[in-house]
């Protein structure tokens, strides 16, 4: 699989646009274009799926485990003509005091992957050369195949920039991009606002930034760089593997469509944020899975036994979501009912009795408000009570990512525990014997058995 992953040397310096401008210029070509992301999150997937019409997938060495990694690449670019990988932060930045691990430069070396370093020149010149020079040269098992100077000014600065580089020697320059506000993409408090928020406005902006890297980038190069990356040992990640090798219990993912349990799982807008991989997982363990839009859909899908809502922006749009009370007071009472329930972060908070003062579904005895503290960072949780999606005792890596706090009343008991980085032990989230709910984002191929667990809830609670 021809494959090339584009790092930079710090946040901030146009990766995304540049990353998926690419995606998107070599769309253009007739290339079957797989991407990806380094690390956990789900906002840049969202432009590089509507950059190549695939979905896009992550490469997390802490969520999914550093063996896990290129499995999961190979899984997500079956069937492509050539893959690009958006790093994460700067090409060395990874999980806090663990080294690499989950750094771009790691994902790259388990890719056996050459890399593209985006540099923003927008503040120097001939000093480009030393910064490339050193990150070229820090980690001799990276393979630094190329530069796109990013933010250029004027003809005359680029002149100076590839001056520079190329006295420099050794790391070529593959293009050069000047500044353009039309692909700017706006932001908000988590970041960028994601593609499907945006509709048409999101589509103009992918559209102008293949265009801009097409005219400034030598695709031919790139390509060849890409095909460059020798062959991977590894085996393509199999759903179906994974569950199989769980054992016995697995409901028969090949019967009747009327015999397999259906699990509801929101999207739409509030609820944008969802690995692609936790629903292959269910599906392969027997599952229906069957997508619906809390801000627009008024009911469930029909004979829902079990349900999963993921993260996103409920808090944008809290109005929408209490307006919405047939489907609000469809969710109480299919949680009264004993379905298993499982929600992470923004599924939590729409779980909650309100969310800034907003009416939500009353599930959990707690009430939600935005925050001016970021939580960020990634976990080492266990479950410390028994719930629908993992026994206690179960040890998962997860992430947290939000500007909201809940304060709980009294109700279930807490779903996980860990240390945070001074040692103290915390807990988080709610647990009964059919619901979890937690801040905690999860890839659920670190333990494919969660998504098994949740089936099985399922196909007990529809046989009632």
């Amino acid at each position: 699989m021809p494959r090339v992953v584009l790092a930079a040397p710090a946040s901030g310096t146009g990766k995304t646009t540049v990353a998926t401008g690419l995606m998107a210029a070599l769309a253009a070509r007739g290339l079957r274009v797989s991407p990806h992301k380094v690390g956990p999150d789900y906002i840049d997937p969202g432009y590089h799926a509507l950059a190549t019409g695939r979905p896009g997938r992550n490469l997390d060495a802490f969520l999914s485990g550093p063996r896990r990694v290129a499995p999961l690449f190979l899984h997500g670019s079956a069937g492509a003509d050539v893959s690009v990988v958006e790093g994460v932060m700067g090409l060395f930045d990874g999980a806090a005091g663990r080294g690499e691990l989950a750094s771009t430069a790691h994902v790259a070396k388990l890719l056996r992957a050459p890399v593209v370093l985006v540099v923003d020149g927008s503040s120097q010149s001939r000093s480009v050369a030393a910064l490339v020079h050193g990150f070229a040269s820090w980690d001799p098992q990276v393979r630094l195949g190329g530069v796109i100077l990013n933010r250029v000014a004027s003809d005359r600065h680029e002149a100076l920039l590839r001056e520079a580089l190329e006295e420099g020697g050794g790391v070529p320059v593959l293009g050069a991009l000047r500044r353009s506000d039309a692909v700017a993409t706006p932001s908000r408090h988590l970041g960028l606002v994601p593609a499907v928020e945006r509709d048409a406005a999101a589509l103009t902006a992918v559209r102008e930034m293949g265009e801009l890297v097409a005219a400034g980038v030598d695709l031919d190069a790139v390509l060849a760089l890409a095909r460059s990356a020798p062959a991977l040992p590894d085996v393509p990640w199999d759903p179906a593997e994974e569950i199989a090798a769980l054992g016995s219990g697995a409901l028969d993912s090949d019967a009747p469509s009327q015999t397999r349990p259906v699990i509801a799982l929101a999207g739409g807008a509030a609820f944008s944020f969802s690995y692609a991989e936790n629903a292959e997982l269910l599906t392969a363990a027997g599952a229906d899975v069957v997508t619906f839009d809390p801000l627009h859909d008024e009911k469930l899908p029909e004979h829902t036994s079990a349900l999963v809502i993921g993260g996103g922006f409920p808090e944008v749009y809290a109005s929408e979501l209490s307006a919405n009370r047939v489907l609000r007071d469809e969710i109480t009472a299919l949680a009264a009912s004993g379905a298993p329930i499982a929600a992470e972060c923004a599924g939590l908070l729409y779980l909650c009795r309100t969310l800034d003062g907003r009416p939500m579904c009353g599930v959990l005895d707690a009430e939600a408000e935005m925050s001016s503290r970021l939580t960020l960072g990634y976990r080492e949780a266990v479950a410390l009570a028994d719930s629908p999606l993992a026994p206690a005792g179960l040890r998962l890596p997860g992430h947290e990512f939000h500007r909201t706090r809940t304060t709980p009343g009294s109700g279930p008991s807490p779903a996980w525990g860990w240390r945070t980085h001074d040692g103290r032990p915390t807990t988080e989230g709610f647990t009964s014997p059919s619901l979890h709910a937690s801040y905690l984002h999860l890839h659920w191929t670190a333990a494919p058995s969660v998504a098994l667990r949740l089936v099985r809830h399922a196909g007990a609670h529809a046989a009632q």
